[in-house]
């Protein structure tokens, strides 16, 4: 029993540390996330001036790493597309594009929602 129970704490370690990988590797190579990062980091620092409820902040929270999963996320699927079809391709080129739009998006409705959080407190 303690075999498997310790087989088992090795590998969540090990999940970890392939997530921590994964997650640094996003943030070595791709600008965007660093940039997407630095936003969330200043509208955290905005929101602690501003004393947000507890609602704004698991709201701020959640589009935050939204957006930087959605990051990831588009980062994984153009890494994949291009193992899978090194050659020039339209539909490759597609669902890089639609990944790298639904980034978009998110980062469009991260303005509204900061917008909606953080102007309230502003125009006191």
């Amino acid at each position: 029993m303690l075999r498997h129970v310790q087989q088992d704490s090795t590998s969540l370690v090990s999940s970890f540390r392939y997530a921590a990988a994964g997650l640094a590797h996003l943030l070595r190579t791709q600008r965007n996330a660093r940039i997407e990062l630095a936003v969330g980091a200043l509208a955290v620092a905005l929101g602690a001036w501003l004393g947000l409820s507890g609602p704004e902040w698991a709201v701020l929270s959640l589009t935050i790493a939204l957006v930087v999963i959605l990051e990831g996320l588009n980062t994984a699927l153009e890494l994949t597309v291009d193992l899978a079809s090194p050659e020039r391709s339209p539909i490759a080129r597609a669902a890089k594009d639609v990944s790298a739009g639904m980034v978009l998006v998110a980062a469009l409705g991260s303005i509204a929602v900061g917008a909606g959080i953080f102007l309230p407190h502003l125009v006191k």
